[in-house]
């Protein structure tokens, strides 16, 4: 695309353009505004260093344009981004500008803003964490500190002249002057520096900084990869060399970096235990993200991939006949939070409340669907058994005589017989209605192959015999020879006995089964499996 493609203007009025900071990667450090910009966006347009979670706040109908850049590998030039940015606006849509760390510390959204002036298209610009801070937080690496700075300067690591029209030749090279770049801060922290680093740290030598001074190297900052190298400025070229640290990058010079060893956090393995382990999330794309957080939260990268896709089917028609006598039934037994959240919706649109359930005694199969319960119908449930399992619900069921008894149980329509079928062995009448479908998902299954055959992923997670299968048939589902050689040696972690039980029917011998069947079980199962105390 050329700025040409400019000339033509839409007689609507244009939309708004926002210039988001997307911060440095770690997507909880995104600002209230960037996520409610993102939210209203009719045109997401980001960047590589985006990180790639962020989207899922923009709306499912929003275009998606990806114009990453890295170091001789453009997806798309800057003049070409500038045009693509007020196209969209003078079409009049709503256009996010997702731009890694702050769009106006060297990230040219300078240069965007002023396109849009030129061609009347209102902007706004929302800042974001930007990695010169946030790389060195992350790393232990504080840019002051009381004892060993009082200063810091923030330095691109390259000027490049790649637009004639804005500056003239030698203008870049004459802002870089080395004798007051040395000084102009206790600590100096210089962003995409790696290619230049041989330069870098010879200037400053040549400029008076000691040769001991220390040098920090941060790689992937704040990402669950993130890597940290330390020296000084005479060592620390051969250290990057050997250890293989890349762009993105952050280099720290100053004392501060001394104080990593003190400081370190993100990555070490005594507070975040799962410290960039690559973890696999199979459950439905509505709930991954408790799973994900408490990942993120030990420090693993948890990559979802949607094996299911939790469909509603149509529960209010579908319970109506069951609402319409309610105060038949003697017990309501749900066993999956979904079904709760489904049940809820249905009792709404009859113009019901939790008033109407006075009568029922409510069993709850686990402690996931009880807090469902509690939260949703703010009820407490009477009866849940200690193993989220329908063998345990019947082993301990309360109600020994349930002769003449009327049980209402909303459910998955590809749920197990075995509890409906132990009630009425009890005597109960039992009315199961299907009020939602679990289908195959399985969006983004050419990539998870390729991880798969890369070795990628340290853990693979299943939370139901649901995601077991899916995730099967979305790779195709591969004989049991080839499915075991495409895991490899990926950790498999199941929450209970259930799944797996469908793992090994598919040939699969889980390492790990959660104690506790519940989500911080899982976790709790791959942490003791990785970080054992």
């Amino acid at each position: 695309m050329n700025s040409e493609n400019l000339i033509e203007v839409p007689k609507q009025a244009p939309g708004v353009v926002y210039l988001i900071g997307a911060g440095p990667g770690d997507p909880g450090l995104l600002t209230i505004r960037g996520k409610e910009a993102l939210e209203r966006a009719d045109a997401v347009v980001y960047d590589r260093l985006a990180h790639p979670s962020l989207l899922d706040y923009a709306r499912p109908d929003a275009e998606r344009i990806y114009v990453g850049k890295a170091s001789a590998n453009h997806a798309m030039k800057q003049p070409d981004i500038n045009a693509t940015i007020v196209r969209l606006a003078l079409e009049g849509k709503t256009v996010a500008r997702l731009k890694g760390g702050d769009p106006l510390v060297f990230g040219r959204g300078g240069e965007e803003a002023e396109c849009c002036r030129e061609h009347g298209v209102p902007f706004e610009f929302v800042p974001g964490v930007t990695s010169a801070i946030a790389a060195g937080t992350y790393a232990g690496i504080p840019i002051t500190h009381r004892d060993a700075a009082s200063s810091f300067a923030v330095i691109t690591g390259h000027e490049r002249e790649d637009d004639a029209s804005r500056s003239q030749a030698g203008a870049a090279e004459g802002r870089r002057n080395w004798a007051r770049l040395a000084w102009a801060a206790d600590t100096l922290v210089f962003l995409m520096g790696v290619e230049n680093l041989q330069e870098i740290t010879s200037r400053l030598i040549e400029n008076g900084r000691l040769p001991e001074t220390p040098v920090g190297v941060v790689q992937w900052g704040t990402w669950p990869g993130q890597r940290v190298v330390t020296g000084t400025l005479a060592s620390i070229v051969d250290v990057v060399k050997t250890n293989g640290i890349t762009s993105p990058a952050v280099c720290i010079v100053g004392e501060v970096v001394a104080l990593r060893e003190k400081l370190r956090w993100f990555d070490d393995p005594s507070i975040r235990p799962l410290f960039g382990k690559k973890v696999l999330v199979t459950r439905a794309r509505e709930q991954a993200s408790a799973l994900s957080s408490a990942l993120r939260s030990l420090g693993a990268e948890p990559l979802e991939f949607p094996a299911i896709k939790i469909v509603p089917d149509r529960p209010y028609e579908a319970l109506k006949p069951a609402l319409v006598q309610l105060g038949s039934y003697a017990w309501l037994v749900f066993t999956s939070a979904n079904a709760v959240t489904c049940f809820a919706e249905a009792l709404q649109q009859s113009g019901l409340d939790s008033r109407a359930l006075f009568h029922a005694r409510i069993a709850a199969i686990g402690p996931a669907t009880a807090a469902a319960v509690s939260s949703v119908l703010n009820i407490l449930p009477d009866y849940v058994p200690t193993e989220a399992v329908a063998e345990a619900v019947l082993a301990g069921w309360p109600d020994t005589d349930m002769s003449g008894k009327s049980v209402l149980m909303p459910r998955a329509s590809e749920a197990r017989e075995v509890l409906p079928e132990g009630l009425r062995a009890l005597g109960a009448t039992v009315d199961v209605i299907a009020v939602y479908t679990t289908i195959l998902d399985g969006s983004g299954a050419a990539q998870l192959i390729e991880l798969l055959n890369d070795g990628e992923l340290d853990a693979l997670t299943f939370t139901s015999s649901s995601t077991v299968t899916n995730f099967i048939q979305s790779i195709g589902s591969p004989t049991t020879e080839e499915l075991k050689k495409l895991i490899g040696g990926s950790v498999i972690i199941s929450i209970g006995p259930i799944t797996s039980a469908t793992l090994r029917e598919n040939g699969l011998e889980p390492d790990v089964s959660a104690y506790d069947h519940t989500i911080p079980g899982v976790v709790a199962a791959l942490k003791a499996h990785f970080a054992p105390e």
